[in-house]
C-alpha cells in the first residue's frame, strides 16, 4: 500500500472522530488537535539558536504552543546536504502525522514541492521560496525594502562614508538584501563608498560559519567601512563580534532583532539595529489557519506596508535618524520610492 493512501484513510477515520467529539460540545481546534501530531518545523542550518532566521520561526511556533494549545517538534539541516535528505525530514513529520509541516528556507522549495504530492491532506509550507502545490502556503518577505532602510540607517550614521554588505551565499534571495540596501545608502548619501562581499559563492555553509564572517568583517573595517550589515544567518554572529571590538563600528543584524538575542547580548552596544522579517507572524498566521480548519495555501507577501518586515529600534541608537528613516519608509510605502531586487 501506498503511503498516500495509508495516509488518506488514516485521516478519514480522524475526521469520524473529530466530529464525533465536536457534537459532544467539543470546539472544532479542540477536534482538529486531535487529528494530528502537532507542528513539524524543519530549520535550515544553523538551528534554533541562530539568533537570526531559524530563531524567529521557533518564535512562531512557540507563540502557537502558548496560544493554541499545538505540540511542536524540530529537526536540524545540517551542512551539505542533499535533496533527500530535505525530503526525508518533511516526510517524517507528514507519516507521523504532523500539520502542518514548514521548512524553513528557500533550500525546502523543491523538497516541499515533492513531499506535498505524496502527502495531500497535509498542509505544508515554506519560507522564502514560492513552490507550486494545492496544499502549499509560500511565505515571502520583502527583504530589499527592509534593506533599504538599513542602507539609510547606514549612510547616516557612517562618519567614514564607507559602508559594507556580507552576504551568506551568493544567491538571488541573499541579493534582495544587498541590492535594498545598497540602493537606500545611495539614495542617502551619493558620496558613500558600499562594499559588498560574500562569504561563499553556492555553499550553504555560508549561513553557518561564523568564523568566515568574523574575518571577512575585520577586512572590512582595516578598510576604513565603519558599518557593516550582515545578511547571513548564524555566521552573522562572528561578524558582529569582529565589529564590537572596534571602536565607533556598527553592526547591521537580520532577521531577528538581534539586539535583544540573548546569544548577543554582550555585543548589543555596537548593534545599530536589525532588518527585522516577520517570520514568527507568517509561520503563526499558517499554523492558527490549519487548527482553524482553513488551511492558509498559495502565495503570502509580507512587505514593507503590510509590516511584513521593518528596522528594529531597541538600544534606541537609530532614535536621532528616526524621522529620515520614517520618510524613506513612506516613500517605499506610497509607491514613489521602488526598491530593485537585484544589485
Amino acid at each position: 500500500m501506498r503511503r498516500v493512501t495509508r495516509i488518506a484513510a488514516a485521516a478519514s477515520a480522524t475526521v469520524v472522530l473529530a466530529l464525533t467529539a465536536t457534537a459532544c460540545g467539543q470546539s472544532f481546534a479542540e477536534a482538529n488537535r486531535a487529528k494530528h501530531a502537532g507542528v513539524g518545523l524543519a530549520f535550515d542550518i544553523g538551528g534554533r539558536d541562530d539568533h537570526s532566521f531559524n530563531e524567529a520561526a521557533a518564535r512562531g511556533t512557540e507563540n502557537a504552543r502558548k496560544d493554541l494549545g499545538v505540540n511542536v517538534k524540530m529537526l536540524t539541516a545540517k551542512n551539505g546536504e542533499t535533496e533527500a535528505d530535505r525530503e526525508q525530514r518533511l516526510t517524517s513529520f507528514a507519516e507521523a502525522g504532523y500539520n502542518p509541516v514548514i521548512g524553513v528556507g528557500f533550500a525546502y522549495s523543491q523538497s516541499v514541492q515533492n513531499v506535498a504530492e505524496d502527502f495531500p491532506e497535509t498542509t505544508f509550507g515554506v519560507v522564502d521560496a514560492v513552490p507550486t502545490g494545492k496544499n502549499v502556503d509560500a511565505m515571502v518577505f520583502a527583504e530589499h525594502e527592509g534593506s533599504y532602510l538599513a542602507g539609510v540607517a547606514a549612510a547616516l550614521k557612517s562618519k567614514s562614508h564607507k559602508v559594507g554588505f556580507i552576504g551568506g551565499v551568493n544567491n538571488a534571495l541573499i541579493q534582495k538584501f544587498q541590492a535594498g540596501f545598497e540602493q537606500g545608502v545611495r539614495a542617502t548619501d551619493p558620496k558613500a563608498e558600499v562594499v559588498s562581499q560574500y562569504l561563499y559563492p553556492n555553499n550553504d555553509k555560508g549561513f553557518n560559519d561564523p568564523a568566515a564572517a568574523k574575518a571577512k568583517a575585520a577586512g572590512m573595517l582595516d578598510s576604513g567601512i565603519d558599518v557593516i550589515y550582515s545578511a547571513a544567518g548564524q555566521s552573522g554572529a562572528g561578524s558582529i563580534e569582529a565589529i564590537s571590538r572596534r571602536k565607533g563600528a556598527w553592526a547591521i543584524g537580520v532577521d531577528s532583532d538581534q539586539y535583544q538575542q540573548a546569544g548577543l547580548a554582550k555585543y548589543r552596544d555596537c548593534i545599530l539595529t536589525s532588518v527585522v522579517k516577520n517570520v514568527d507572524v507568517a509561520v503563526y498566521d499558517l499554523i492558527k489557519s490549519v487548527e482553524d480548519g482553513k488551511p492558509l495555501t498559495g502565495v503570502h507577501a509580507y512587505d514593507l506596508k503590510k509590516n511584513g518586515v521593518r528596522l528594529a529600534t531597541s538600544g534606541g541608537f537609530i532614535k536621532d535618524i528616526q524621522p529620515q528613516i520614517d520618510a524613506a519608509r513612506k516613500k517605499i510605502v506610497e509607491g514613489k520610492v521602488k526598491v530593485k531586487e537585484t544589485p
